[in-house]
């Protein structure tokens, strides 16, 4: 069983789905409750006005006329997409309709046809009236669609109703046509969409660890490179002297320093335009800088 949801509650549930709201005169104490109960709630009923202009039309459904006293619903749904809100409470909106369209309501299932007119649906509905003539030639513009569709579907969220809990005035009591223009089944379909959970977003692929800062091996000192002398940083020069196009090996390079890493050292000193002596396969400080042998 629904309670009816509290006038704030009401306007929160409005405004949070995106609804210009505007609250007309003491809609939150204007209702018709001394002629009936109103609740449990069981759905949402929409109407056309058979009238034209806002002002006019809020006026009429928050007053009445002298056959039919208001509200004449909850509120006014006008062309330019604005929710007035009249009343709060039993409204006259809905009147007598068929008690099979009301179980159907409160199970949330296909519609039977409305053949009878034996139950009080201003008890259990809230009702929205949208400014329209019902001529069938009267336009619905987008905004007004898209309001009807935000203002159901507001009132579904807030009880935990789905789409199948919205009506028209015509699938409720026999001989009523509202609302005229659209299809109700095609409201339906506008409204469940709306409701439906938004699908999760693609997680983000982590981001990638920082690579580590590249860091170079220190100028040894020349007495380093001598025939026996074995480590990783010997290989490690040997690999970028290949990369530089200055091996001279037959097999390696490994981290045995040999005459084949002078040779090809001795290659990259030309490479840098050393001569003579300077270009001996010995490193020297300058030209082992810029060989740029990582560390091991």
């Amino acid at each position: 069983m629904a309670t009816p949801l509290t006038a704030e509650k009401l306007l929160t549930a409005l405004r949070n789905e995106g609804l210009k709201v505007v609250e007309h005169r003491s809609w939150r104490t204007h209702n018709r409750n001394h002629k009936g109960p109103f609740g449990p709630m069981h759905g949402v009923m929409i109407h056309h006005t058979v009238t034209s202009g806002t002002e006019s039309s809020v006026d009429l459904c928050y007053n009445g006329h002298s056959t039919l006293p208001g509200p004449l619903c909850h509120g006014v749904i006008a062309k330019d997409g604005s929710v007035h809100l009249v009343g709060n409470g039993r409204a006259n909106h809905a009147g007598l309709g068929d008690d099979g369209v009301l179980r159907a309501v409160i199970n949330e299932s296909a519609l039977p046809a409305d053949n009878e007119a034996n139950t009080d649906g201003n008890q259990y509905f809230y009702g929205f009236e949208c400014v329209n003539l019902g001529d069938g030639k009267d336009p619905w513009p987008a905004a007004q669609l898209e309001a009807i569709e935000k203002a159901a579907a507001a009132i579904c969220r807030a009880h935990g109703w789905s789409h199948r809990s919205v009506i028209g005035h015509l699938e409720w009591q026999p001989g009523k046509v509202d609302p005229r223009g659209f299809t109700m089944d095609w409201m339906r379909d506008r409204i469940e969409q709306r409701l439906a959970p938004a699908k999760p977003k693609p997680s983000a692929k982590p981001a990638p660890k920082p690579k580590p800062p590249v860091t170079y091996e220190p100028f040894p000192g020349a007495a380093f490179f001598k025939v026996g002398r074995r480590s990783a940083v010997v290989t490690a020069m040997g690999k970028r002297l290949v990369a530089e196009g200055c091996g001279r090996y037959k097999v390696g390079p490994g981290p045995a320093w040999s005459e084949a890493d002078r040779a090809s050292y001795a290659a990259w000193q030309k490479k840098l335009g050393y001569r003579g002596a300077d270009a001996d396969g010995i490193p020297g400080k300058a030209s082992w800088d810029r060989l740029k042998v990582p560390n091991t």
